[in-house]
């Protein structure tokens, strides 16, 4: 066979395998096209629900229902059956053709407006910064843990102490901005402009008194909590301990 021949037979072979690797990619594309598209079953408000109505009682009335929605409309925390929010109830209004989610489900609650506020207890809300409140993760139904800094001139924190253990979070309003301004070590003005979101808390008189003292002499911050999360009273840390001790170092404590 001469050169000539063997270019014809490795182009016609090189051809092919290109038409062949279109090929296989477009059928990839059309397969994960399809998987987009693909229905799944879901929970879904075929009715309103209002803040503080029961799940079960919700399901019973036909106002939820299961749906199939798109694979990739599926909104975080959608549920697919009633078996994981049965005996909890609505802590916000649902309206028709909203996806059920975990995050709009809590326990303990009553209707008050559009408010679901726990039996015995009352609203609250605080404004927080964007780190001061875990940086968005906490939804209404969130539990957190809330902690007090005392200030003192230029901003410089006194101490930080554990406020509450766990409180339940009813609601997340509207952010807005505020402008703060302070001193440096310099003495020069520092205006600094901060994201803040209106939190509403479900608490008791006790509870509510604290927090909105403690709003209004220094600063509160969140941590968001899960089921497992263990929390006390825990240390105030000051200036002189905030740094661990080494039998505070879990490195220490293990050797490495």
């Amino acid at each position: 066979m001469d050169r000539r021949k063997i270019l014809l037979v490795l182009a016609a072979v090189i051809a092919a395998l290109g038409t062949l690797l279109v090929f296989l990619y477009v059928q990839g594309a059309d397969d994960r096209a399809k998987e987009d598209i693909e229905a799944v079953d879901v929970l879904q408000a075929v009715e309103d629900i209002d803040a503080g109505e029961n799940f079960d009682d919700a399901v019973t009335a036909g106002k939820i229902k299961t749906v199939e929605v798109p694979k990739d409309q599926i909104l975080p925390g959608a549920q697919a059956d009633t078996q994981s929010l049965s005996g909890l109830r609505a802590t916000t209004r649902l309206f028709a053709g909203e996806q059920v989610t975990s995050n709009k489900f809590g326990s303990g609650a009553v209707e008050s407006g559009t408010l679901a506020i726990p039996e015995g207890l009352m609203a609250i809300s605080v404004n927080l910064t964007d780190p001061a409140r875990v940086a968005g993760f906490v939804n209404p139904g969130s539990e957190v843990t809330i902690f007090f800094t005392e200030e003192i001139d230029n901003n410089q924190p006194e101490y930080t102490a554990t406020l509450l253990q766990r409180v339940l979070v009813l609601g997340v309003g509207t952010t807005s901005t505020i402008t703060t301004t302070s001193t440096n070590e310099s003495g020069e003005s520092v205006t600094e402009e901060l994201p803040r979101t209106l939190m509403t808390l479900a608490v008791t008189q006790e509870q509510a008194t604290r927090i909105i003292f403690g709003s209004h002499d220094g600063e509160l911050a969140f941590g968001l909590l899960n089921e497992d999360s263990e929390v006390d009273n825990g240390p105030v840390v000051k200036q002189d301990n905030f740094l661990p001790g080494p039998a505070d170092d879990p490195h220490r404590r293990q050797g490495s």
